[in-house]
């Protein structure tokens, strides 16, 4: 089996991928869109793509593509306890640092250790923390640092100059698997921490008081929501659709008659999948 990540080498992505597959070969690829993509044209079967971080929050680009580009059923999630390294070229480990390179999110979750640190650095963004940490190895001439985690610190062969410079200690980020055809998660290594239903749910544009209603839908059936979240329908101001984790999967009578009854209050509702999560952090798992 062909399983797709955000690579290159040595970034969370590949962790959270490697930690729910034993066996199988691993084909990075540059951006999250183009791993999606690759499974929609049956290059992998697998994609495992970041969603959500515990402290930046949803990652947008999955969520918009995912929802505008690619819809591909999510068939499984992981979370994995992330540790960010400040890491430099083992070739200059002494270098006056000018620049720091790294994803996003990275560079944000230690914000206040670079800001205490080197204030006067540059910031350049890169699209994952495992780009980050080659373009360090490939470029040993210039004064620059990547933040990264400790595979990729292996992987590339640099020096870790700062060990878990994150500003939170309880940072984690969650993935999902997608797959184009049919596909039963079942994982022996991670723990697994529940089950959950995803469902996208539009709210017709002239009517008072649907997303309570569509909540009482939800409420009354004592359906536990896990997370409910609002993102632009990309087709006018103010228009949106909301996306809702369901704790549970999908069965016969309760999540179905939910989607009915939303339906009729004239809503858009469609299921995104129903899977199973794991974690990487078994201390934390629930028993």
């Amino acid at each position: 089996m062909r399983i797709g990540f955000l690579g290159p080498k040595g970034t969370f992505t590949e962790m959270a991928a490697r930690g729910l597959f034993e066996q199988g070969e691993f084909v990075p690829f540059r951006t999250i869109p183009s791993c999606m993509d690759a499974v929609s044209e049956e290059v992998v079967e697998i994609a495992v793509v970041p969603i959500e971080n515990a402290i930046e929050g949803s990652v947008n680009l999955t969520l918009d593509y995912l929802i505008h580009k690619q819809r591909l059923p999510i068939v499984g999630g992981i979370t994995v306890p992330i540790e960010q390294h400040f890491l430099v070229n083992q070739k200059n480990p002494s270098a006056e640092i000018e620049k720091i390179v790294s994803h996003p999110h990275a560079i944000a979750q230690c914000h206040e250790f670079l800001q205490k640190y080197y204030p006067d650095a540059q910031w350049e963004y890169m699209n994952s923390t495992g780009a980050a940490a080659a373009y360090v190895k490939d470029h040993p001439e210039l004064p620059i640092a990547a933040i990264a985690n400790e595979i990729a610190a292996s992987e590339y062969e640099l020096t870790t100059l700062h060990a878990n410079i994150h500003d939170f200690t309880n940072n984690r980020t969650s993935f999902i698997v997608l797959s184009k055809k049919p596909f039963t998660l079942i994982c022996n290594g991670p723990t697994h921490t529940e089950d959950k239903t995803t469902l996208m749910v539009t709210l017709p544009s002239d009517y008072s008081g649907a997303l309570h209603q569509v909540l009482s839908a939800f409420a009354w059936r004592k359906l536990n929501l896990t997370k409910i979240e609002s993102r632009p329908t990309k087709t006018g101001l103010g228009n949106y659709f909301f996306l809702i984790d369901v704790e549970g999967v999908m069965d016969d009578v309760l999540i179905p008659g939910v989607t009915s009854e939303l339906k009729a209050l004239g809503c858009g509702v469609e299921i995104l999948g129903s899977y199973p999560c794991y974690t990487l952090e078994k201390s934390k798992a629930k028993a």
